[in-house]
């Protein structure tokens, strides 16, 4: 390898290290009330499921105890998180149609400590239908939630709801249950594309069903550096939400892709890959920003 080629490898290999050095430097506090938030996003492949995973990992690891719901029922955060979610397997489903409490379904991860999933199964595909005739039907996954979170020992720090690429009787339940919604968006064409019915529909649970709810963070997801379009796209967003969208932003990456087959986060698949560090970098940022005012010691 010439000098020429092996200055840009050079340049990254320290730009990852400071990258690192700073993250270890700047722990997030701990939140002093549980933070309850829920990535949505009705465009399709936008990276929603591997968002909630990849920063319910990052934040587990910083020594947070945090619980993913997975209300999507393709299971895709289960399958991600190394959870069982057999069509038998006790389930979120559960939960919501059965009343079933959560303490009951709830897996801990194998392979991550602190980190719990409640898995989805096939059975969710048609809850949206049971829900229709249910008494309270929007608030089901709410009540649960605020009645196992009310009886831990040890504090849950974060819980993130993972949502169906659709608004339906689910998503409005995950949105009833939520304080927070994290929204990501991808750095291609047509980015914003039905982001503003999104916001619509958030405003109106805000106003009729759950007046906590706030869109609290942007995710810019897929970001490939060598692109013209991708800047655009993500200086757009930042002009339309400059509070809300995070500095962080997640790369494309092969090794993110990969990671969901071998039921890991990329934290755990490849701790030493880009996207990875940017995902532990954007779970530090949400800590640090989301507790302005209200600072917890970090570990408490």
């Amino acid at each position: 390898m010439s000098l020429e080629s092996s200055a840009p490898l050079g340049r990254q290999i320290a730009d990852k290290a400071r990258r690192r050095k700073l993250l270890k430097e700047n722990p997030a506090p701990f939140p002093n009330t549980t933070r309850v938030i829920t990535i949505s996003n009705q465009k399709g492949g936008v990276g929603k499921t591997t968002t909630t995973v990849n920063l319910a990992a990052a934040l587990a690891l910083s020594g947070a105890r945090v619980l993913v719901i997975d209300l999507d029922p393709q299971g895709n955060a289960s399958t991600a998180l190394g959870a069982v979610h057999r069509e038998e397997t006790p389930s979120v489903y559960d939960v919501i149609i059965g009343d079933k409490p959560i303490g009951e379904v709830i897996q801990k991860s194998s392979q991550v400590e602190n980190l719990y999933c409640v898995p989805a199964t096939i059975h969710l595909a048609g809850a949206e239908i049971e829900l229709v005739s249910l008494v309270a039907r929007e608030q089901r996954l709410r009540r649960a939630l605020d009645i196992f979170l009310e009886n831990q020992d040890q504090k849950f720090h974060y819980v993130f709801i993972d949502c169906p690429p659709s608004l339906g009787l689910l998503t409005i339940n995950a949105f009833v249950a939520a304080r927070e919604v994290l929204i990501p968006i991808q750095c291609e064409y047509y980015a914003l594309e039905g982001l503003s019915q999104l916001l619509k529909n958030i405003q109106l649970i805000e106003l009729h069903l759950n007046p906590e709810l706030r869109l609290s963070t942007i995710l810019l997801t897929m970001f490939d550096s060598r692109t013209n379009l991708a800047t655009e796209v993500a200086n757009e967003v930042r002009q339309h939400f400059p509070e809300q969208t995070l500095k962080t932003v997640i790369p494309r990456s092969v090794r993110i892709s990969e990671a969901p087959s071998y039921g890991q986060s990329v934290i755990e698949y490849d701790e030493s890959s880009t996207g990875a560090l940017a995902y532990l970098e954007a779970a530090a940022e949400i800590g640090h920003r989301g507790i302005i005012g209200k600072v917890a010691t970090h570990g408490s």
